[in-house]
């Protein structure tokens, strides 16, 4: 899951509702924002319930985004596999039903995707490791079959990569392999030869 603009956001959104609430100048014509004879401009006050709503809409869509980037869940499927292949059906609307699907390294994969959502973000899922961008039309299922040889896990996602999925791919035996590292293990052959 990527945070980058979780904390852009998340401060904007505190910044703005701090600002509302304590009590910043409302809207006002120019003859109300003359100098006073102090030569300082007047402070408008604003109700107390005003600025309590406002506190209240601003830490809802704080508890929100950590609601949304933190604490949801993923919905995941197992594929089941009928004649050899194994099938899932994806919904597309407001993103991906389920997006993360597990399935077994070597067998066919056929992804049904069903797109419900008429918005231009999700006409077209990309699967870049396996090379396929297919668009989607919508109200309409459209399959898109590949098979992963290797085990590990492979990200779907939108023509604007705004929505995500995951396929996991699992050995035969059923056991998750952690992806791959990327540094290599250090041994004394290698330490001998200096690399």
């Amino acid at each position: 899951m990527k945070l980058n603009h979780f904390p852009l956001t998340t401060l904007t959104s505190l910044i703005l509702a701090l600002s509302l609430a304590s009590g910043s100048p409302a809207q006002m014509n120019h003859d109300d924002m003359a100098p006073t004879s102090t030569g300082q401009f007047q402070r408008i006050e604003q109700p107390l319930w005003s600025k309590v709503a406002v506190t209240g809409v601003g830490l809802g869509l704080i508890g929100l985004e950590l609601w949304w980037f933190l604490l949801s869940k993923p919905k995941s499927r197992q594929a089941t596999t009928t004649g050899g292949v194994q099938a899932v059906t994806v919904t597309v609307d407001g993103g991906y039903d389920p997006n993360y699907i597990v399935v077994q390294a070597g067998q066919p994969v056929r992804l049904n995707f069903f797109r419900k959502d008429p918005s231009n973000c999700l006409e077209e899922v990309r699967f870049p490791d396996f090379r396929i961008a297919q668009a989607l039309p919508v109200n309409q299922t459209t399959p898109i079959e590949f098979t992963p040889t290797q085990p590990g896990r492979y990200e779907f996602a939108c023509g604007m990569n705004m929505f995500r999925g995951t396929v996991e791919v699992v050995a035969k035996d059923g056991d998750v392999v952690p992806p791959v590292a990327t540094a290599k293990p250090t041994t004394a052959s290698t330490i001998l030869q200096g690399r």
